[in-house]
């Protein structure tokens, strides 16, 4: 039998997705150990000082993972060794602050043509004008950022990203310093007709004023407002008029003290009424959410998950049942723990056993 040729084997080694089973194959032969250095296309360093023999041993990586500070000459070598990288993920532990070099960003931009998903969540910036507000403009293949955490984001920012042609499709900027200007940016670029999914959360700066800019947004699916407590029922009232929208957060956290936004019936009924295609809806926390407004979504098409733990208000099982079985997608509905023994008196056994999920 003749011997399998390097393709041949290469097809073979795309089925291997295990880690370990990739390692014992290439160690078994140098021809294989060929084959995995040239097949291997993502790879997670956890150690700084084996970056450049790494990128040595893999020349064809689509995708890097690492959590280590990194300055400019780390990323600069990457981007001349790694000139096929798609994804970056360099994210770190919330208030970890590690370092990234800004100059290394640009080099990634400059040299990586097919570049499209960049996590930063977590980063330490050198300087926004520097880092990323000069990497945006060069990234014309971007659609996947992730900012989430980062201290020197802010409007700046959202100028940069309103202002280039980078086909964004998913925005993170969770607990970012920005406000209803930086969302004006956003809405009035072109990336308005790109964003799908859109991530506000605990970014405490942005108002009424603001959220209802994004109504502008045309092929928005997933909106997450949580604890921004700056949001009431005339920003969720604006928010129902974006007919695509598919996903939607306005949790707040369980104590009476926590922030996030303050939605009444008056926002539930209007996202009944006019988000059709709406599959998953969290109230988690909303003291003022009643069974008037659940009671909305009686008949509706699409809706999946509708997350109702830590509300302060009375809701009944008689509310809960008539939604489960008037709702012909309906999946789940998240409720707290200690509301168990009420809804198996109130409610069909089989219901609740289908539907209610308890925390």
């Amino acid at each position: 039998m003749d011997a399998l040729c390097n393709h041949e084997l290469d097809l073979i080694l795309n089925w291997v997705k295990d880690p370990d089973d990739r390692k014992s194959f290439s160690q078994v032969s140098k021809q294989l150990w060929v084959v995995e250095r040239l097949n291997r296309s993502s790879i997670r360093v956890l150690e700084l000082d084996r970056i450049p023999r790494l990128l040595d041993r893999f020349p064809n990586l689509v995708t890097f993972q690492t959590s280590l500070s990194l300055s400019n000459a780390d990323l600069e070598l990457l981007a001349q060794r790694c000139p096929k990288l798609e994804v970056i993920d360099l994210g770190t532990p919330i208030l970890s602050f590690r370092k990234v070099g800004n100059r290394g960003l640009c080099a990634l931009a400059n040299r990586c043509p097919k570049l499209s998903k960049v996590l930063l969540r977590g980063r330490r910036m050198m300087s926004e004008h520097d880092g990323i507000m000069s990497f945006i403009p060069l990234a014309d293949n971007l659609k996947h950022l992730d900012l989430g955490y980062i201290v020197l984001v802010s409007d700046k920012t959202l100028e940069a990203i309103g202002s280039s042609s980078c086909p964004i499709t998913v925005l993170n900027l969770e607990s970012c310093d920005i406000t209803d200007c930086g969302l004006r940016f956003l809405t009035n670029g072109s990336c308005s007709k790109t964003i799908k999914e859109l991530v506000l959360a605990k970014c405490h700066g942005i108002t009424d004023s603001g959220v209802s800019l994004l109504q502008k947004m045309c092929a928005l699916e997933e909106l997450n407002l949580a604890h921004c407590h700056q949001v009431t029922d005339v920003g969720g009232v604006a928010i129902s008029a974006i007919r695509t929208l598919k996903k939607l957060d306005f949790a707040r956290g369980p104590r009476m003290t926590d922030w996030g936004p303050s939605v009444r019936d008056r926002t539930i009924l209007a996202l009944a009424e006019n988000c059709l295609n709406l599959e998953m809806l969290d109230l988690s926390g909303n003291e003022f959410v009643t069974g008037v407004g659940i009671r909305a979504f009686l008949g509706h098409k699409c809706l999946q998950s509708l997350d109702l733990r830590h509300i302060r208000v009375y809701v009944s099982g008689s509310d809960l049942e008539d939604l489960a079985l008037a709702c012909p997608s309906l999946k789940s509905i998240l409720v707290e723990g200690g509301w168990r023994k009420r809804l198996m008196g109130e409610m069909q056994e089989s219901t609740v056993s289908r539907f209610v999920r308890f925390n």
